[in-house]
């Protein structure tokens, strides 16, 4: 009878490894739109490399050509993630993350999102202009939606000048989280629970846990 073959067993460092490039690979690539999942993979080779790495080196650690690596490099330096160095004396350009992980991409996606949220507001003024003093219900219809819509965006606008001034740039959230007193990140979620129509927290471990089983 044939002696069965032996499975060797995983390496448990390529497994990890492995499973962090994908991961980090499919949140880059649902986040920032251009940069596909292969993006997010550099950016993670990046992060576990601990120095900057060629073209070269990140298609050999990634096993693709060198012409996908260099479209998703250029979307990550647009998006402000990555960037590039070249060394005195040097032929070949390296990159490097703009700052630790995931700081920058924190600080990348929160740029993204006021810019978006600024374009809006020039949206809906550009619009309102075009409409201008146009009358009838069709008009009045959409000058209504748009003032609404200019309205939502304007505070989203505020919040982010005024509540979360981010400059561009890595953003350190532990560190922003850690230098708010507590006493303000309960009011806070106080009223954010609010807003949002939920229960605060004390409601939900306590007397709406007795409506619950008086419903039940």
């Amino acid at each position: 009878m044939p002696k069965a073959a032996s499975l060797k067993p995983a390496d448990p460092v390529a497994s990890a490894r492995a499973a962090v490039l994908d991961g980090v690979g499919r949140e880059i690539a649902a986040s920032f739109p251009g940069i596909t999942r292969l993006g997010g993979q550099i950016v993670a080779a990046l992060y576990l490399g601990d120095r900057p790495l060629s073209m070269d080196e990140l298609s050999e650690e990634l096993g693709r050509s060198k012409s996908n690596i260099f479209a998703n490099l250029r979307g990550l330096e647009a998006a402000g993630i990555v960037e590039r160095h070249r060394a005195s004396g040097t032929r070949h350009d390296t990159f490097a993350l703009r700052g630790k992980y995931p700081d920058v991409v924190v600080g990348a996606y929160l740029t993204r999102l006021r810019r978006v949220v600024l374009d809006k507001v020039n949206l809906c003024n550009r619009s309102l202009g075009l409409l201008g003093d146009a009358e009838g219900p069709e008009a009045d219809a959409l000058r209504e939606k748009l003032t609404t819509l200019l309205r939502k965006y304007e505070r989203f606008a505020t919040v982010f000048a005024e509540i979360i001034p981010v400059t561009e740039g890595p953003v350190d959230l532990e560190d922003l989280i850690d230098n708010i007193p507590s006493a303000m990140m309960g009011v806070f979620s106080s009223m954010a629970r609010r807003a949002l129509g939920l229960s605060p927290r004390a409601l939900v471990d306590g007397r709406d846990k007795k409506a619950a089983s008086r419903k039940s």
